[in-house]
This record gives C-alpha cells, structure tokens and sequence, in this order.
C-alpha cells in the first residue's frame, strides 16, 4: 500500500555539474563525462533503495535539463545557435534550441542510463520524459508553423523511445507536461491527445506529471498570483479520466490546489504530492502521512502513490537526501495508521 516514487529529477553531484542550477554546466566532457553521469546514476538509485522508495528512477542524472535531454538526439533541431525565448507563457526567458527542418530520432536516446538503472535495481523502475506541449513550449519552431501539428511530431518521436524504453525494462514510463497548467484550455483540446499519440502501444504503466514547476524564484513568484484556490488541474483533470493514461501525478503538499479536484480522477491512479520541493524545510513523517490521511478522501488506498510535487533538480543535495527519508518514513507511518 502507498508505494513510493519521485517526480523524477534528483540533484546533480558537484563532481558532474554545476549545482543548484536547471540548465547547468558539466564539469567533463568525453567518456569522463559519460562515466560520471553512470556514477551519479547508481548513486541515487541507491540512495532512493535506502530511502525505502518502491519505484526508483535514474534522477535524470544523464540529461542536462529534462526537456533538452531529449531533444539532443533529435534531427531538425538546432543547439548551435539558441535563441531567449519566454517559456510557460512568458513566466520565465530561457535559452531555447530551434526547430529547424523535419523532425526525427538519431536513435536511441535513453538506452545507456535506462539499461544501467535496470540492472542496477530490482524495484520497480520508472523513465521520464518530457511530453509534447511541454516540448514545443521549450523550442523555438522555425519550421512548422503549427504548435499542434509540431507536437505530434514530437509524439511519434518520443512513442518510438517509450516502446524502445519498455523493451529495455522499464516499468513505468511518465511523459512530463507542466504546460498542462499553463495553457489549460490547449492541454484539453489537443493536449491530451497529443501525449496518448506518445503513449500508444505501451502495455507498461503510462503516467503524466503535471505541477506547478521547479522550486525556482520564477516559478515561486508566479504561484504567487494564483490566489488563494489554485484550480488548473480541473480544467484538464476530466480529459485525462477519459484517457489510456493510467497514472496522474500532481503538486499538492503546500500548495492552493483544493485536495477535491482529486476526485476528478476516477479510476486513475494518483501520484499525490507529498514533498514539497520550493523549500529546504524537510517534511516530518507525520506530515508525510497527514497528506496522505486527507488524500485518502478523495483517492482509494490502493491507488494513492505518496510522490513529490516536482522533480528536484535544483535543489542541495543533502536536502535532497533527507526528503527522500521523509517520504519513505512518512509512507510507512501512512501504512501502519491506515493500513
């Protein structure tokens, strides 16, 4: 009951990058490079193990930024030449690859740090990746023209590595989409629709992880304006019941969004966010299992994943460290009270 799971992301070691950063730099090139990312890889699938964490995932430790990670192994973009473009509606400018021709796989993108994570664990496995409105709301398009005919372009791209990724493994393969709070309306309309076309053929689990962004001051400040009710998931929550997707994650500890838009997941499982990742303050286990106590109102036992409210790739490592403590205790206290 409750099994455990991160976002995704993990913070990466001050030997492989720069820290606290999300686009940071690597601190080697070359095989040594490839060899410290394995390193740092099987660093935080034993970290997660220790952590009592059910369903572990490679941290994202080989990906400079999980939306870019991917792309580098596309054909049609360009990464010479970058251009600041304003991101999830302007909240935020980043430096940003262009769309450039047709787009398609060099070949394999995760195959190394999925295989390795694989063998290197025997819980369940999780792989993400960023979904299609999240993708083309991270580029800049000077070939398409169309942000939807574009985004089923990056679906058939990224369908082709998810059925190469359940070949090699993987459990539990999670598509990204914080755009899904953004542009709420597009996310019903075609956004949905566009993250099945990346899902389709999959017998492994499929899940979303839709939040309200990195604990960064862009992102912070933002949340900032939303009120006192933050009410995003209810406009996509019902697209998503009516789809194949079979898990939802979605940002709740410390956050505005009413615990009863759950409910509009009927069916689904729920990766309930129980770990704050915008602040350093570490999580109790009694507050772990308090999230989990009032979710449980709204969401069965057997399909409540007590998870983070986002990846945690900014964040200090020994912080880091002790939330993933607080959320394996937090689930075990969950168990023994309402189990």
């Amino acid at each position: 009951m409750f099994p455990t799971t991160i976002a995704g992301s993990l913070p990466k070691p001050g030997w492989l990058a720069e820290t606290h950063k999300l686009w940071p730099r690597w601190k080697a090139e070359g095989e040594a490079l490839q060899e410290a990312k394995s390193d740092a890889t099987l660093l935080w699938i034993k970290a997660q193990e220790d952590a009592g964490l059910d369903i572990v995932t490679d941290g994202e430790q080989s990906r400079q930024h999980f939306v870019h990670g991917f792309l580098e192994q596309v054909e049609g973009i360009d990464f010479a030449h970058k251009v600041e473009m304003g991101i999830r509606a302007d909240r935020y400018k980043a430096m940003v690859p262009q769309v450039v021709g047709p787009l398609k796989l060099k070949g394999r993108v995760h195959a190394t740090e999925a295989r390795l994570a694989r063998a290197h664990t025997k819980r369940k496995l999780k792989f993400t990746m960023p979904g299609p409105m999240t993708i083309v709301d991270t580029v800049a398009d000077q070939y398409y023209g169309d942000r939807v005919k574009m985004a089923f372009a990056f679906a058939e791209l990224l369908n082709q590595e998810a059925l190469a990724l359940q070949a090699d493994g993987v459990d539990i393969i999670q598509f990204d989409e914080p755009a899904f709070n953004v542009y709420m309306k597009d996310a019903a309309d075609w956004g949905v629709q566009a993250l099945e076309r990346a899902a389709r053929g999959l017998s492994c689990t499929k899940a979303v992880h839709i939040c309200y962004g990195y604990g960064i001051a862009a992102n912070n400040e933002w949340k900032k304006t939303l009120g006192e009710q933050w009410r995003q998931y209810e406009q996509v929550f019902p697209a998503l019941a009516a789809s194949s997707i079979d898990q939802v994650s979605l940002e709740c500890y410390h956050s505005h969004v009413p615990m009863d838009l759950i409910a509009l997941l009927a069916g689904k499982d729920v990766m309930v966010g129980v770990i704050d990742v915008a602040s350093d303050v570490v999580e109790t286990p009694e507050e772990v299992a308090e999230t989990i106590g009032r979710a449980l109102q709204f969401v069965a036992r057997e399909r409540l994943f007590p998870c983070t409210n986002c990846g945690m790739a900014p964040m200090d490592r020994d912080v880091a460290l002790r939330k993933l403590e607080a959320l394996g205790k937090g689930a075990a206290l969950a168990r023994a009270r309402f189990g």
